[in-house]
């Protein structure tokens, strides 16, 4: 990738405030929910077998009849997906790939230095292992990822550098934790975004602070993952911070999709307000849960592209909200109905994962889930023979999270929850 052009001296200015003018909208919300609507016939017709016909099953044996994007609608996007685990999370991060893998991604698999040598070694022999995997990389050296401190951004932005410098064409950042698990499947996820503005970036995001300033946002840490050897947790100084007044502070959840283009912002941009956001973030309390919220909602540019919600399905303790609940099969009915991509909070191989693969993904033990590309037609691994990457088979889970998005995209949905002052 070739460093952006300066197009002028370098000069330093006052921080741009984060509510704009009404009429500042580059994105026509209005021809979204339209285009999305387009995308629901599109799939009744293409994917709907005819009325006096039985529904086909979507078996190994039996594939229906896929869509081949370069005909019948437009090109599929590709992903970069940077999957993130600690100690004893190789396997969770093999059977992660697998649900959501495709030829046309990319995907950088990141076990932090917790993990030995041996278990990331075994991880990237293992995530290559499968035919046609140029497209898995694994982090070779990676360093200490605290949850809760600075590390962690860290380790997030420099696997968003590594993708940015191995995957020259790829459209959307997508940040995916060992507990995180599909929803929907990979040829879903691809046909669905095909349909959408590639500037758009998937973010849940609020100003309101409340409990969080004097837990969060007030209290000084340091965390001693950024300078050494061993994992140590976070500790706290004695003084507190004031609140900016620079800038708006935004939170939300540590789950992203981003755009390659505000991804390129804050790794190699020329605007120094990421890097002046890092500083400010790097002795803040779980900074990974606030930093790309921040940056977009106080960015003149990259403020009106932004969707609040992560497409991720989470439970919450309504008496403490630290962390997200495990989800059960108790939540399946739930998760399939909201019509996201992806789950949140899934403890290691937990039957309701097993559901997901037999009843969303349809993918057996040991291999990804099948899609338009896999030709191998008869055969126990129907993915071991590649065909076009570009021909989809999009299910009844594309359906939902087409409908969800045409929600969310409504003009008055869309601006209405963009970057807001509370």
């Amino acid at each position: 990738m070739q460093p952006p052009a300066l197009a002028g001296p370098a000069a330093t200015a006052a921080l741009p405030p984060a509510v704009f003018p009404k009429d500042s909208r580059p994105l026509p919300c209005l021809l979204l929910a339209s285009l999305l609507l387009l995308l629901l016939l599109h799939l009744l017709s293409s994917s709907a077998p005819p009325s006096s016909s039985p529904p086909l099953p979507a078996t190994p044996d039996h594939i229906p009849l896929p869509v081949d994007a370069s005909s019948s609608g437009p090109t599929p996007p590709s992903l970069a997906f940077l999957l993130t685990g600690s100690v004893g999370d190789a396997d969770r991060l093999l059977r992660l790939l697998l649900a959501a893998y495709h030829p046309r991604n990319l995907y950088l698999l990141l076990l932090d230095r917790a993990a030995s040598a041996g278990e990331r070694a075994r991880l990237a022999r293992e995530a290559r292992a499968g035919p046609g995997r140029a497209n898995v990389h694994v982090v070779g050296d990676p360093g200490f990822a605290n949850p809760h401190g600075a590390s962690t951004l860290a380790a997030t932005l420099h696997g968003a550098a590594l993708l940015l410098r191995v995957g020259q064409d790829w459209d959307w950042f997508v940040h995916l934790d060992a507990g995180d698990y599909p929803l929907v499947t990979p040829d879903d996820l691809l046909h669905v975004l095909s349909y959408l503005p590639k500037d758009l970036n998937f973010i849940q995001h609020t100003s309101y602070i409340g409990w969080r300033e004097s837990r969060q946002i007030r209290p000084i840490v340091v965390d001693p993952g950024l300078y050494l050897s061993s994992r140590t947790d976070i500790f706290y100084a004695t003084q507190k911070r004031e609140l900016p007044n620079a800038y708006k502070l935004f939170t939300g959840s540590s789950s992203v999709i981003l755009s390659r283009k505000f991804t390129e912002y804050c790794i190699i941009g020329t605007d120094n307000l990421p890097r002046t956001m890092l500083m400010y973030y790097t002795n803040m309390p779980l900074p990974h849960r606030k930093y790309f919220q921040t940056v977009l909602c106080n960015s003149h540019e990259f403020n009106r592209t932004v969707v609040n919600h992560d497409l991720h399905y989470s439970k919450w303790d309504s008496h403490s909200k630290k962390e997200p609940l495990l989800l059960t099969l108790d939540d399946v009915e739930n998760m399939t109905q909201s019509g996201v991509a992806f789950g949140t909070g899934f403890s290691k191989d937990d039957p309701v994962l097993n559901h997901i693969d037999d009843e969303i993904l349809h993918r057996q033990p040991g291999e990804p889930a099948p899609g338009g590309w896999c030709i191998g037609v008869g055969d126990a691994s129907p993915c071991s023979v590649s065909g076009n990457p570009d021909i989809l088979r999009p299910g009844p889970t594309a359906m939902k999270l087409a409908k969800f998005l045409a929600q969310r995209l409504t003009y008055q949905n869309f601006y209405s929850q963009q970057c807001i002052w509370d």
